[in-house]
């Protein structure tokens, strides 16, 4: 019987326990670990005392937060307080908790210091405490009835820049057309219809714009934005009834299509890139660079958004409870000449090719061009389907940028293969070469394969007249008097099968396909002349001459006028003393009558380069495979322009001759 009284007791001792009123740094403490998860369901269920429970209903307080929350990316919350000691909430049905809170918003920090109430109520016969809620633990200073107001501040782009401070990408005006619908007179088809045709859009493309939920007859329905500069469109606009104008901000280039591969454009970001982008500050409606410099330097040009919350009071005033000021984009100054850039693509303009020019002293790179081309200012605008459908099916592929890509140098190497010979001492300037004819083959492994020339010289003939002459017999047999090693060490000094280390991202170049040449191989001999297996993008082309005017140094190109790695990129690879004799040479090739590049023997300029062809057949005997003509020139006097260009199915055209005197009619 004791025993059993005796468990009783302890057992009501235990519930008693057990049901052992809370206290208020409990009560917090839980609530507050909810609220740092965002649980706003049992924070208002289970925490709120009754007066708080009246004065906010479930949805302003469950449905309303974890929304304010979301919009104002609120995240990283932090409730400290100071616990109370036993005198200060015993025999008391009220306390107050000292609160500091802290949290990120979209707008920055956000940290201040509230003072939390706690009453004792009692619920199903039970006695605990519960959270008298205010707004203001939301954000500070908030009441009820306040408006919360996120503003995002998009920042100005940066403008690309060229060396003399023309601008190549700029902020400018551009006009945003659109239709008045009560004021077409009743002419809605006709003006639809014109209004279709000249901005290359479809009438269902007008008539989705007219027929969104807003649209109402007095209002403006902007349709398209195209350039202010197009005066010829804009007067026939202005013509058709109910067609007006808003003036707005936008990219504009002002070298169009001359510099469209090397600059890109903007455009309206898809989902796919705003994924990738993600936590970058990137929304749905930001632009962002598709190609090119806009592209490239993207993160420098954007800027950074500013982001302001504010709370509107009821008496119209507001208070500012977190702000990030913008950061406008940076300005970026390339090396660029701009009008250098739109004179050679002018010089190219219905020819597809590419072309570098290079100032061969500094390496500073003064144009990169990709011919044919595309308009960025309509990209940046909005291109049609049926617009973008055209430049697709276009023969010339515009939208392919050319200096990217890599080339056959053709006889355009012919200069390095014989300064590389001078340098590894297997060729002087005064050996000779007798060759016979216009063929040559050696016979054994080559079985009948025969390497073929244009002119056939009588007797011997050494390294300059065969330049002048552009004899592909004499500099494969150059490169097989080197061997196959001594040849690509030769080449890789000259940077190709290497990465050039330039701003922009370019092909590599390759010696061949794995980067060896078999001693006494077609593919070594092949290689002399600049066919085989060799491929190099036109940048790196030109910047393989820099030797011949720096004393054997060849230079970094770069783009970037405050670049601060530039200079040398291959110190010494050949003498100056060679790099001197194979200069003089290459004048003789436009100076000598007989040269290839004769046509280029300007009055008051002394160019000196070197022609080629670059053949594309599938075999000797292949009649109709296409050719590039390819020359490399610069001025031997100023030595300040070098010019590297490429044209290509030149087969039925002239050759290389067309080539020749499109870089005269540049350098005149």
């Amino acid at each position: 019987m004791k025993k059993a009284i005796f468990f009783i007791l302890l057992s009501l001792f235990v519930l008693a326990a057990c049901e052992k009123e809370p206290t208020p740094n409990e009560r917090f403490n839980e609530y507050v670990k909810l609220w740092e998860k965002n649980n706003f369901e049992k924070m208002y269920s289970d925490y709120l005392s009754s007066h708080s429970k009246k004065e906010y209903k479930s949805k302003d307080f469950v449905d309303r937060y974890p929304k304010i929350y979301k919009d104002l990316e609120i995240k990283d919350v932090k409730i400290t307080f100071k616990k109370l000691k036993e005198e200060d909430y015993k025999k008391k049905d009220k306390v107050s908790v000292p609160v500091k809170l802290s949290f990120q918003t979209m707008a920055g920090a956000v940290n201040y210091e509230e003072k939390v109430t706690l009453k004792k109520e009692e619920k199903d016969d039970q006695a605990n405490w519960y959270i008298d809620w205010k707004p203001n633990l939301i954000l500070p200073g908030l009441e009820k009835g306040d408006k919360i107001v996120p503003e995002t501040i998009s920042p100005q782009r940066g403008e690309i820049r060229d060396r003399n401070g023309s601008g190549l990408a700029i902020n400018g005006e551009i006009y945003e057309v659109g239709i008045v619908p009560e004021k077409m007179g009743g002419q809605d088809a006709e003006v639809k219809s014109q209004l279709a045709s000249l901005l290359n859009m479809s009438v269902e493309e007008i008539d989705n714009k007219l027929n969104a939920g807003w649209v109402k007859p007095n209002l403006f329905v902007p349709i398209k934005k195209i350039s202010s500069e197009n005066e010829a469109l804009l007067q026939k606009l202005w013509a058709l009834p109910g067609v007006d104008k808003q003036d707005t901000s936008g990219r504009v280039y002002p070298f169009g299509e001359a510099a469209a591969h090397l600059v890109g454009y903007v455009g309206p970001i898809t989902a796919e890139e705003l994924e990738k982008q993600k936590g970058k500050g990137y929304t749905a409606n930001s632009v962002i660079g598709k190609r090119g410099l806009e592209q490239l330097f993207e993160e420098d040009l954007r800027g950074k958004a500013g982001e302001k919350i504010s709370i509107i009071k009821s008496d119209g005033s507001d208070e500012v409870i977190a702000e990030e000021e913008v950061q406008n984009g940076k300005n970026i100054s390339v090396t660029i000449d701009g009008e250098l850039q739109s004179r050679i693509y002018n010089e190219m303009k219905g020819n597809a090719g590419t072309a570098a020019a290079i100032h061969p002293l500094t390496g500073e790179v003064l144009s990169l061009v990709s011919s044919p081309s595309f308009d960025p200012n309509a990209f940046a605008l909005g291109l049609s389907g049926e617009e973008y459908s055209k430049l697709e099916k276009d023969p010339l592929q515009p939208l392919i940028n050319r200096f990217a890509l890599s080339y056959a140098p053709g006889s355009a190497i012919k200069p390095i293969t014989g300064a590389i010979a001078l340098q590894n001492g297997t060729l002087k300037t005064t050996d000779t070469k007798t060759i016979s004819g216009k063929t040559w083959g050696k016979g054994g492994s080559w079985g009948g394969y025969e390497i073929s020339r244009v002119h056939a010289t009588s007797g011997p003939i050494n390294m300059e007249t065969a330049l002048m002459y552009s004899d592909n017999i004499f500099f494969a047999q150059a490169a097989l008097d080197m061997g196959g090693d001594k040849f690509v060490k030769g080449l890789k000094n000259f940077g190709f099968a290497e990465e050039i280390p330039f701003t922009y991202p370019l092909k590599k170049s390759q010696i061949s396909s794995d980067g060896t040449l078999k001693d006494g191989g077609i593919l070594l001999a092949d290689t002399g002349y600049g066919q085989g297996q060799m491929l190099t993008n036109i940048l790196q082309l030109a910047t393989a001459y820099t030797p011949f005017l720096n004393g054997g140094d060849m230079l970094k190109p770069y783009l970037l006028v405050d670049e601060k790695n530039t200079g040398i990129w291959k110190e010494k690879i050949i003498s100056p003393e060679n790099a001197q004799a194979v200069s003089k040479m290459m004048r003789q090739v436009i100076a000598d009558p007989r040269g290839t590049g004769h046509r280029a023997n300007l009055p008051n300029v002394e160019l000196a380069g070197k022609t080629g062809t670059a053949e594309l057949k599938s075999s000797k005997e292949d009649k109709n495979g296409k050719e590039n003509g390819v020359f490399v020139a610069y001025d031997s006097k100023n030595k300040d322009l070098l010019i590297a260009l490429l044209i290509e199915g030149v087969q039925k055209g002239g050759g290389s001759k067309i080539v020749v005197e499109k870089v005269a009619n540049i350098f005149k």
